[in-house]
């Protein structure tokens, strides 16, 4: 699976020189209006060049109706209810994982990907998901809602490299994208502007900035469906730093709070929703007390591994709390975090994040 950028193509580069035989293939995802798609152009012609340079197969696929009817589908499901989604999650287990896996991927004994993560087989001969060598490139956090049987048939050839090896790989070998930058867009749509592709979607609901301490109107948002938990840029507000602490959906509020340092905009509490274990559950059904038991968790795609400790609901299918050792900004509920053993070197899974205390409808302050 080849996408055009640095990382993909010195993922076909270690291969080759592995010996190992490929086909390249290129999933295109077409735009939500009627423009041209330059950036899958442009990666589709570096794939070419790449698929030239090593002799190899190369075909361009299309899951443009899956992605939209799934991946997208989803993101503005929950952007509408007021959450925070995580379409790169989706992306890879519905789409470069599912979709191409059933279609094209099955035909050949693995999948190799450009992420930077790699894999760990137990004892009993348990395929798990790892983590990457290199801590700020590391990539588990987004394949954290693949399935078992997924990963089975997945290897990561950039897991024992840092990124800056990887480019000097890159430069070593000639390879025509060996400068290219990274991409910074949603999976597969590149260089789309986030808040564009909100509003051509959900329109405009103007509404209030409230201060939470003091109940003082601030100014006016656009949709509450523009901002997120934890977010500091894009309020147009003076005086601040202010930070978003809150969100009432219901009467389109978005509720502030000034300060790098102002408690509002952290917590120690992850409620989470639909957890889902990648290999398998490592704790079985336990409850695992009230205690819990000692993990290192992802609630955003940072370097920091968190540690704190992780206990399941008694009577709730699929609910987990964790309480973090540190203080956490910005829990923003419809995101997921990802989970992992006390050594972040295995990544058990992840669930949703809930909106208790976070979002309501009826705000009590």
């Amino acid at each position: 699976m080849i996408s055009g950028g640095v990382d993909s193509a010195v993922t076909v580069h270690r291969l080759y020189e592995q010996g190992v035989p490929m086909h390249l293939f290129y999933i295109r995802i077409g735009m939500d209006t009627d423009e041209g798609d330059c950036s899958a152009e442009e990666d589709i012609e570096m794939c070419s060049l790449i698929a030239r340079k090593y002799g190899l197969p190369f075909d361009v696929v299309s899951l443009h109706q899956e992605y939209w009817d799934n991946v997208m589908e989803y993101a503005l499901r929950t952007v509408r209810a007021g959450l925070t989604p995580n379409p790169d999650i989706m992306c890879n287990s519905i789409i470069k994982f599912g979709y191409f896996e059933q279609r094209w991927g099955r035909e050949y004994r693995q999948t190799a990907t450009g992420h930077y993560a790699s894999t760990y087989i137990d004892s009993e001969g348990v395929k798990w998901l790892a983590t990457a060598i290199d801590p700020v490139k590391d990539q588990t956090d987004f394949l954290a809602r693949i399935s078992g049987e997924q990963l089975s048939h997945i290897i990561f050839p950039l897991g024992d490299l840092p990124k800056a090896e990887v480019r000097r790989i890159a430069v070593e070998a000639k390879l025509p994208n060996a400068f290219r930058r990274d991409s910074q867009g949603i999976c597969f749509l590149g260089k789309i502007n986030y808040n564009d592709f909100i509003r051509r979607h959900l329109g405009e609901k103007p509404g209030p900035i409230i201060e939470i301490e003091t109940g003082r109107k601030l100014g006016e948002h656009r949709g509450y469906w523009f901002h997120t938990i934890g977010q500091r840029k894009g309020l147009g507000l003076s005086g601040g730093p202010w930070f978003v602490v809150r969100k009432n959906v219901d009467d389109n509020v978005l509720y502030v709070s000034r300060g790098y340092d102002t408690e509002k905009q952290y917590g120690r509490t992850l409620h989470l929703a639909e957890m889902h274990f990648i290999s398998r559950n490592p704790w079985g059904n336990e409850v695992l007390g009230d205690e819990g038991v000692a993990i290192r968790f992802k609630n955003r795609h940072t370097p920091e591994f968190m540690p704190g400790r992780i206990r399941r609901m008694p009577d709730a299918e699929g609910e987990y709390v964790i309480e973090s050792d540190v203080k956490v900004q910005g829990i923003a509920p419809g995101q997921f975090t990802a989970v992992y053993d006390p050594s972040a070197h295995i990544c058990y899974g992840s669930g949703i994040i809930t909106g208790r205390s976070v979002i309501s409808s009826n705000l009590n302050r």
